[in-house]
């Protein structure tokens, strides 16, 4: 690792792809495995491509481009950044059967990903596969492993970042000066005002979350996270892992309310061969997964009633049974837990377990709704002009106050991520270099010179607010969930998501009556 570590220090951008080749072959001799393969996502949406690799004589190289529908498992943790580790590709979950088999078909019976990481971006994935014999990895191996990964980003990083400049300075360099000219004041508010992890804002309320942020970062302490859609929860959680002492373990994430009641015990605490139908294999489940690090439970108010005392259980004594086994498991996990939704409520309602209520509100953080931080949307805009002009090919250096005016007028019901959507489709349309506003609702413009009529008292209940803004959103869209610009996009949400919502909150598409009318949504709409 030393050794690899110096040949990397001050490369020549000329000579990264020869040495990370030769970096392949020595780690694949050392481990005893097969193959070595670096990648990175393709420009193309849904591709997979191979940049180097190393494998011994004989040994066939990993195809490229991949469809990433052949890995509909595993393709989305390895954009998130997750670790992929198997010792057998048997141990897949059932969720991966499609997975193991196009895995099988290149004779894998071993792997171990790693995500390819470098300043708050994942530029591709580092791999190692055993084809002849299976490989053990264990911890030591798989923790030096995403060193070395974080070695190779650095030196990608950097070469990406010296050729840009480079391109940069020798086809305009005057145009480039004139911008960052133009851009000077409002740039150095946002690059200024940024807390962790892209939490960009200078208001009270914000503050406040990011002290809270600081306060509980460096302990284990149950975090329990609360605020409407779209405020940022999960980036908040993403904040805690990443400045705690566990920030070096994983960041396992867990959406329950995108899961079926059937599969979330199985998902969160696994399974042995057997315990079901379909249980075709052992699948280790989320705890495990996260042992050493942190999960987060996202919508934990969507748990069922006998789930949340399996979970209150593991809060208390860190022990749980995978499904179908006798004999308890432990497991150091850090639970931080997100919801939309009224628990105090649900509680009083007797849908809500009041113990483990209890026992995750230990640290409660309340995010701010984006109307009530209003001061924070001109550094947002600017924040997200600046995040998305240069992936979208944009020249915009100026947002007009007119533009402003409007964005400070709206309520956003969707919040930040109803903002940043509005920037990148306004970005979209915008020809020149001043941002032309876009996609705010017919009444925005009014709003700006007369007060909204419900800002000013609005009685609404946050589950009457989310349900109101999902059937105006799906209206626009024609009922359309899936695609480009359609109504989960939109939203910020994945499609199975919005469809499990609306199911949730009695939405369903005009004619769509009686008690199918939230499962005939989800056939009908996209």
């Amino acid at each position: 690792m030393t050794d690899l570590t110096a040949s990397f220090v001050a490369v020549d951008a000329s000579a990264l792809d020869d040495l990370i080749v030769d970096a392949l072959q020595r780690i694949v001799l050392f481990l005893r495995v097969d193959r070595g393969t670096l990648g990175r996502f393709d420009a193309l949406p849904g591709q997979l491509m191979t940049t180097h690799s190393w494998a011994l004589a004989g040994i066939e190289p990993i195809p490229s481009p991949l469809p990433e529908s052949r890995f509909p498992y595993l393709a989305p943790l390895l954009r998130a950044g997750v670790p992929t580790i198997y010792s057998q590709i048997t141990d897949l979950p059932l969720a991966a059967s499609a997975d193991a088999r196009a895995l099988s078909s290149f004779g894998l019976k071993s792997m171990a990903i790693l995500p390819v990481a470098a300043a708050g971006q994942t530029l591709g994935w580092l791999s190692f596969g055993a084809i002849r014999h299976a490989h053990n990895w264990t911890d030591d191996q798989v923790r030096r492993l995403r060193l070395l990964a974080g070695v190779f980003a650095s030196a990608l990083l950097r070469r990406s970042k010296e050729l840009e400049l480079r391109s940069a300075l020798a086809e305009n360099l005057a145009l480039r000066r004139r911008v960052e000219a133009e851009n000077a004041v409002w740039r150095e508010e946002v690059l200024h005002c940024g807390g962790p992890d892209d939490l960009v804002g200078q208001s009270p309320s914000l503050t406040q979350v990011l002290h809270q942020v600081d306060q509980v970062a460096p302990t284990s302490s149950t975090v329990l996270i609360l605020g409407e859609t779209g405020t940022g929860k999960d980036m908040i959680a993403t904040a805690i892992h990443r400045r705690s002492r566990r920030a070096e373990r994983p960041l396992i994430r867990v959406n329950c309310a995108a899961l079926p009641p059937t599969l979330i015990e199985s998902e969160l605490f696994g399974h042995e061969k057997g315990a079901f139908t379909g249980a075709i294999a052992r699948q280790i489940g989320r705890f495990e997964v996260a042992d050493g690090g942190t999960l987060v439970l996202d919508e934990v108010g969507e748990l069922p009633l006998d789930l949340q005392a399996k979970l209150l259980r593991v809060l208390q004594n860190g022990e749980f049974e995978r499904v179908g086994a006798t004999a308890s498991r432990r497991a150091d996990v850090r639970v931080i837990a997100s919801t939309n939704r009224d628990l105090a409520r649900m509680v009083r309602e007797g849908t809500f377990r009041a113990d483990l209520f209890y026992r995750l509100g230990v640290f409660p953080i309340t995010l701010p709704p984006l109307r009530e931080r209003r001061q924070d949307i001109p550094l947002l805009t600017a924040y997200f002009v600046e995040k998305l002009r240069y992936k979208l090919d944009r020249q915009v250096t100026h947002i007009p106050d007119r533009a402003v005016a409007e964005l400070l007028a709206y309520d956003w019901p969707g919040n930040v991520r109803e903002l940043e959507n509005i920037v990148e489709r306004s970005l979209i349309l915008s020809s020149g270099t001043s941002l032309t506003m876009a996609g705010l609702p017919a009444n925005a413009n009014a709003a700006a010179a007369a007060p909204h009529p419900r800002s000013a008292a609005d009685h609404r209940t946050l589950e009457q607010v989310e349900r109101d803004h999902i059937l105006a959103v799906c209206e626009r869209c024609g009922w359309r969930i899936n695609g480009k610009g359609n109504a989960a996009e939109q939203l910020g949400l994945n499609p199975n998501t919005l469809r499990s919502r609306m199911q949730k909150l009695g939405i369903a598409r005009p004619g769509a009556t009686g008690e199918a009318a939230g499962s005939d949504a989800g056939r009908r709409l996209g």
